[in-house]
């Protein structure tokens, strides 16, 4: 079996690291194309860090996030012994310095749920990272894949509510760095757009590898120049797809065979998602074509704001449209190709 190491994210890294080295200010955003490392980057970045730094890493992918209890489930870590005294079952609970949730007693947790106080809930968690700094060292919460809660209500939509949250915990309180991660563009894009939030992010692009980077990532497992070239004309510089192309070099099975494969199911899936639109919404289907048509010729459109059209393609995982660039473009090389293929087909 082949070891596959973490690779070559030092400008990202660094600057991650110096925003921790520094006072908690404002919102981090993570955000890129699907499948571009974010969740593993930042899960090295956990790793190295110090015994300054206290993280409670909460993947929102792990469990089926429907309703506002389930939500409130997700961000603790629930210990099951009665507790009078929370103070002091704070102070114990945080001799780990990695957690998956907030440590919380099961009967207080069973209040909050009975109660739906979300002021409650926010309060608690202010309280455990005052203790946190009161130990001398630094709160770092992490969301993976925040979009999931993006439509939940409690009276209001719960999104807004977090988001005061994590402003009260960086801009006003400097008590806890914050990082949202998420690779969905609409949800990006809806919270770049919120003044609410003006002034109190930050945005952290986690894209896929360059040519270059991508060419020394294969060098390491002996690929020759023209397999490199091979792959990145295929798949271009997404982490999943080269370290599928190591696992299939290492079985010595046929790259070439394994690149038109990843681009003939690619190309079927392209077909699923909107050839059915072009006998239930034929003018929508069409939009879609005339907007497709666009990266015959580019690997990236500018735009003003998000369109049916775009949002529905970002919705099927096609395209990825970054906020802070203002652009629009493939989720990947091999969606580009797998683009500019379907166009050809559909005439």
């Amino acid at each position: 079996m082949v070891d596959i190491e973490f690779y070559d994210r030092k400008r990202e890294i660094d600057e991650i690291v110096g925003i921790l080295n520094t006072r908690p200010d404002l919102i981090n955003f993570i955000y890129g194309p699907i499948n571009s490392g974010k969740s593993t980057l930042m899960i090295e970045i956990i790793k190295s860090l110090p015994k300054d730094f206290v993280t409670f890493c909460i993947d929102l992918r792990e469990k089926f996030v429907a309703s506002y209890e389930d939500f409130i489930k997700v961000l603790f870590e629930v210990h099951r012994k009665r507790v009078t005294d929370y103070t002091k079952f704070i102070v114990k609970a945080l001799e780990s310095l990695h957690l998956s949730g907030i440590p919380i007693p099961k009967d207080l947790l069973a209040e909050m749920l009975r109660e739906r106080e979300t002021e409650n809930v926010f309060a608690y968690i202010i309280e455990v990272f005052e203790r946190i700094r009161d130990k001398g060292k630094i709160p770092v919460l992490i969301l993976d894949e925040l979009q999931v809660i993006g439509d939940l209500k409690i009276d209001e939509l719960l999104i807004y509510r977090l988001f005061n949250l994590f402003v009260s915990l960086t801009k006003k309180r400097h008590l806890a760095h914050v990082f949202a991660i998420t690779s969905d563009s609409v949800f990006i894009e809806k919270v770049y757009e919120e003044a609410m939030l003006h002034g109190r992010c930050r945005y952290i692009l986690v894209d896929d590898f360059d040519y270059n980077t991508t060419k020394g990532f294969l060098k390491k497992y002996e690929f020759s120049d023209d397999q490199i070239e091979l792959i990145w004309q295929y798949l271009g510089g997404k982490p999943v797809y080269l370290v599928e192309a190591v696992r299939i070099k290492s079985m010595g099975k046929d790259l070439r065979s394994f690149c038109d494969e990843m681009l003939k199911i690619r190309l079927g899936q392209l077909f699923d998602a909107i050839l059915p639109l072009e006998n239930v919404d034929r003018n929508r289907y069409e939009r879609i074509l005339v907007y497709l048509r666009k990266f015959e010729e580019s690997e990236y459109v500018e735009y003003r704001y998000i369109t049916d059209e775009i949002g529905f393609l970002i919705k099927n995982n096609v395209l990825f449209a970054d906020p802070v660039k203002r652009i629009v473009k493939p989720q990947s090389r091999l969606d580009l190709l797998a683009i500019r293929k379907f166009l050809k087909e559909v005439g």
